[in-house]
């Protein structure tokens, strides 16, 4: 009951009452990801993604991008997308979080290698 007055009265929250009528009526499922989003197409080509919890948009992975920004026709196929040993897993944007970087947040890592002339 709760999620369905959140869909009613709030945006910021997966989808609202008029996007999940539209997905219903209209929209075909593309595919999912590994955070749980689900990319959906309709026949006059448009395109969109039901985040799987709070909305934000760095949340989408690379290889669903290309897709949802129309940069290529195709969905990235899992197999001819090589993860390299060096590359990171996706992180979705952390600013305003704990996770944030904050050169302050450890002093005593970073120690200066001067000294002020204060007197």
């Amino acid at each position: 009951m709760l999620t369905l007055i959140k869909e009613i009265f709030t945006w910021w929250n997966r989808q609202t009452l008029g996007t999940r009528i539209n997905t219903l009526i209209f929209g075909k499922l593309v595919g999912t990801d590994q955070f749980g989003n689900k990319y959906y197409t309709d026949k006059a080509g448009r395109r969109w993604v039901i985040y799987n919890n709070e909305i934000d948009a760095s949340k989408i992975p690379q290889e669903w991008y290309s897709w949802i920004h129309f940069t290529k026709n195709q969905i990235e196929n899992k197999n001819k997308l090589i993860k390299y040993t060096w590359q990171k897993e996706h992180q979705s944007n952390t600013t305003g979080t704990e996770m944030a970087y904050n050169p302050e947040k450890n002093k005593d890592a970073i120690k200066k290698k001067y000294s002020t002339w204060k007197k």
